[in-house]
């Protein structure tokens, strides 16, 4: 028999699961005179409450995952350094996702997988036991724990497939020591939504009770009271999130459910989801420290934050070939009126205008989403169309000093104007480009640019010599001024830069915003290739390449790169 690897904390999850009855009485045959394991309703309920901090370790719990190469793949970080893989994913050079045994991105490539598949496997045993019997005791309890190992199963099974081509995924009853065939990622997203809905059916079915909701904080740290209606709301808008990242092309894009979409937004959360962070007990979110506390593993390229330039330093940008940008570790520099980026026509007046000092202290947002770090020794040379005087600070104070000490608070993981952009483009892509533009107003004049009045899919932002964002055009060596679509996208980038996982990856190869030539995604690891009987010669990688997964590199960007 093939059998499919699996974590050890799964296995041992899972057999406490499995000897789950009515009375939950299980004695551990290896240990003698040992307690009970999972041998109470209460252990198996508080075993599950875990499980959301299990996936966030997953996605976000380490550096050692595919986001800092996925940030690097579309411009929303440049580094030079080899750390977790980075370098090794500079665009324009060629890089694949390579997954052949021993290679050095191995552990990279099979964290998020490994950790989501055990989150699905796990929650989806546990609503097994509880349709051969099993109860918490009541049925607010029962419904609210139903409620949630749907939620992680959706999430577990949706971002797997957000990432790489094919996964398994395991069904209620399922056996634990089916391995599950391997599906296409699409067949899989299927599968995550199906979850999600089940985790909002539930949840609405939940009759009221005291052990039933809110949401226990334990389970899921934050200053929201998870209501029955607000942990729908939560779900709906991680479903919207889903279906629009999940497409890999323009055309998948395109065609993805824009109505389910933005009935979801609509149905999603009312204002930022917060989370409160912990250094010892979790959740912590990795590459969001990473980028504040060491600057050379982080600068912001000009790609997509220069079409806020009105100095005319990113049409010249634009202007010289790719290899030649930055040339010398010539730092790009721009003036724009976006309230975002520190202000000022000059170097030293933008560092007067805003220093990170002034955001250290505990719960103290910055002024400024960028900074324009102090020249001399806190700059430092990478690939030369990656080189800028900016870095990303929205988070410097979460990052210094939480809401008391470092890391340890209040942090937000998803934003409002996420989902209000989301319905943007579904508005855009649906011809209401009036109900379009209301949406990218929203970001657009509280940061200071002037709010688009021209309802058309061809018009120039307003502004005129000083519109934002300015965009490369044909043939593509040249900048004017963006259309509705090109603020549209420049707001979504802006607003989520950092926020969530690799957001600027799943925008960029849906809107086909990437660099030519870059992996458009992950293969399944070879471990679990291997596993599953393949050979050395059936395991594959993605991106560009021989013997590399079909239709697994990004085509040449809209914008001429």
């Amino acid at each position: 028999m093939i059998r499919k690897i699996i974590p050890m904390v799964a296995i041992a999850a899972l057999a406490g699961l499995t000897a789950c009855e009515n009375q939950l009485v299980v004695t551990n045959p290896n240990a003698g005179e040992t307690k009970r394991v999972l041998g109470t309703p209460n252990d198996a309920e508080a075993m599950i409450g875990t499980y959301w901090k299990r996936w966030m370790s997953g996605v976000y719990g380490s550096t050692t995952n595919l986001e800092g190469m996925a940030n690097i793949i579309s411009f929303m970080n440049s580094s030079s350094l080899a750390n977790n893989c980075q370098n090794a994913r500079t665009p324009f050079t060629g890089a694949s996702n390579v997954n052949a045994p021993g290679n050095v991105c191995s552990g990279e490539q099979q964290r998020l997988y490994f950790y989501d598949n055990e989150v699905n496997r796990v929650a989806a045993s546990f609503l097994g036991q509880m349709a051969n019997g099993l109860t918490l005791g009541t049925p607010a309890r029962d419904g609210r724990v139903k409620a949630w190992s749907y939620y992680l199963s959706g999430l577990a099974v949706g971002y797997t497939a957000l990432m790489y081509d094919s996964t398994s995924v395991v069904s209620v009853g399922q056996a634990a020591e089916d391995a599950g065939k391997m599906i296409g990622y699409k067949d899989a997203a299927d599968s995550a939504y199906a979850f999600l809905q089940k985790a909002i059916d539930a949840a609405a079915a939940t009759p009221a009770g005291s052990d039933g909701f809110p949401i226990p904080a334990a389970w899921l740290p934050s200053p929201t009271s998870y209501t029955s209606a607000e942990f729908v709301r939560l779900v709906r808008s991680y479903r919207a999130r889903l279906r629009a990242y999940m497409a890999r092309t323009p055309a998948e894009r395109a065609a993805a459910d824009w109505g389910a979409i933005m009935a979801d937004v609509d149905g999603g959360i009312t204002s930022d989801q917060v989370i409160t962070t912990s250094t010892t007990a979790g959740p912590s979110i990795s590459w969001r420290q990473q980028y504040e506390a060491y600057q050379n593993w982080h600068q912001m390229p000009p790609f997509f934050i220069g079409m806020a330039d009105v100095s005319g330093s990113y049409a010249a940008w634009i202007g010289t070939p790719v290899g030649n940008r930055g040339a010398g570790n010539s730092g790009f520099f721009m003036v724009t009126p976006d309230l975002r980026f520190p202000q000022g026509n000059t170097r030293a007046d933008q560092q007067a205008d805003f220093t990170i000092k002034s955001c250290e202290a505990a719960s103290t947002p910055c002024k400024r989403y960028f900074v324009n770090r102090p020249q001399g020794g806190d700059d430092f040379s990478g690939p030369g169309f990656g080189t800028s005087n900016y870095d990303f600070v929205r988070y410097h104070s979460w990052n210094t000093k939480g809401d008391g000490t470092a890391r340890n608070g209040n942090t937000v993981i998803m934003y409002k104007a996420e989902m209000d952009l989301l319905k943007a483009e579904g508005l855009y892509r649906k011809g209401d480009y009036a109900g379009a533009a209301a949406l990218v107003n929203i970001t657009r004049v509280k940061n200071g640019l002037p709010a688009i009045a021209a309802f058309d899919a061809t018009s120039k932002v307003p502004g005129g010599a000083n519109c934002v964002p300015k965009v490369p055009v044909a043939p593509y060596n040249v900048v004017d001024c963006g259309t509705l679509w090109d603020a549209l996208k420049y707001e979504k980038r802006i607003e989520t830069a950092y926020s969530s996982y690799s957001p600027w990856f799943f925008e960029g190869r849906g809107w086909g915003d990437m660099g030519e030539g870059q992996p458009t995604f992950w293969a399944v690891p070879f471990q679990e290739l291997q596993s599953r009987g393949y050979s050395i010669a059936q395991v594959y990688g993605a991106g560009p390449g021989i013997g590399n997964a079909p239709n697994s590199v990004s085509g040449k960007s809209a914008y001429g790169w």
